[in-house]
């Protein structure tokens, strides 16, 4: 490497371009090691703008491997610091927003809130707006919630028994400027897919992880079930899939969605999804930030009804936030 202070090690990304940039059916998936590679370079600032650009189009196109995904989390999660674990009767619940709201209103608000009240420490990771819908930042700021910028901030919140927002600019600087990409390519990229399942904490935490795509259930089960549990397990928490509403982790106000449960390398299924019926759950008559937040009050003071597909995600994410902690207390 150069000495040179000003200049920084180039990363010639040609080989693996032509390997992941033959098209869907041509395409072959690259190592975990070299994945590791290819998206730490990325990171730091060694891939020239001309081969990021391909890369980031050509995995769209491809998708992710099991193998992909390994390598790049390794190399995102060594690109920030962890936030410290809080000590407690729960594990830390992380849950990433980054998608907001088009048709129904925003509920991962008062998921947070809900769980904040019970005492578990809610970590809620996201952008803060996206244009077109309704973010949990912006109604989080409407319901009077502040910005944690710092880990202090974040333990304050905790101990006040409020959900601490960070913006994934203050939690992952690097993957944040990943994400921006989104507004020069007009299309999402594999670090998408990467703050949905980020474990943000330097201890056990649960993780509530959603996808938008079929195929996706397939991929991130094998990485729950395969890679993250390489990484001892017992030390990283457990997670929970689900079809996301509107590409966000909270369960849909009308009917439960397929809840899947990963711990030490097993999946057990632990909601079943609910039929179709006409009996809907009272709901915020708009999806504005500020209907949706006077509605979110409202539940929370109990003038109306919290939908029960998130009461029982509530429950559940509290017994086994629970369950998390009582066995890291063992293994200590």
């Amino acid at each position: 490497m150069t000495t040179d202070t000003n200049h920084i090690e180039r990363f010639i990304a040609a080989p693996f371009i032509k390997e992941i940039g033959r098209g869907v059916k041509g395409a072959r998936s690259m190592t975990r090691a070299d994945a590791r590679a290819l998206y730490a370079a990325m990171l730091e600032g060694r891939v020239s703008d001309l081969e990021l650009g391909a890369i980031l189009l050509a995995m769209r196109i491809k998708g992710e491997s099991v193998d992909e995904l390994a390598g790049f989390m390794d190399a995102a999660e060594a690109s920030f610091a962890p936030l410290p674990t809080p000590r407690g009767e729960f594990a830390p619940v992380a849950i990433p927003t980054y998608n907001g709201a088009r048709k129904l209103a925003n509920l991962t608000p008062l998921l947070a809130l809900l769980l904040a009240r019970e005492g578990v420490p809610t970590l809620v990771h996201g952008v803060r707006t996206d244009p077109g819908r309704v973010t949990t930042a912006e109604i989080l700021h409407a319901l009077g919630m502040p910005e944690a910028t710092t880990a202090a901030e974040v333990q304050n919140e905790f101990a006040h028994l409020r959900p601490a927002f960070m913006p994934i600019e203050h939690l992952a600087p690097r993957l944040a400027h990943m994400l921006s990409l989104r507004r020069v390519l007009g299309v999402r990229n594999s670090t998408h897919t990467l703050v949905k399942i980020l474990q943000p904490f330097d201890g056990p935490a649960l993780r509530l992880v959603s996808y938008t795509h079929p195929e996706y259930l397939e991929t991130l089960g094998g990485f729950f079930t395969g890679v993250d549990s390489e990484k001892e397990s017992d030390m990283r928490g457990d997670a929970f899939l689900m079809r996301g509403t509107e590409g966000e982790t909270v369960a849909h106000p009308h009917r439960a969605q397929r809840i899947d449960w990963f711990h030490a390398g097993q999946r057990a299924l632990l909601v079943e999804r609910d039929a179709p019926t006409d009996e809907l759950s009272e709901v915020p008559d708009g999806r504005d930030v500020a209907t949706t937040a006077a509605w979110i009050g409202a539940a929370l003071r109990g003038d109306v009804p919290v939908p029960a597909s998130i009461t029982t995600q509530v429950a559940y994410c509290v017994e086994v936030s629970r369950k998390i902690r009582a066995r890291s207390q063992s293994l200590a």
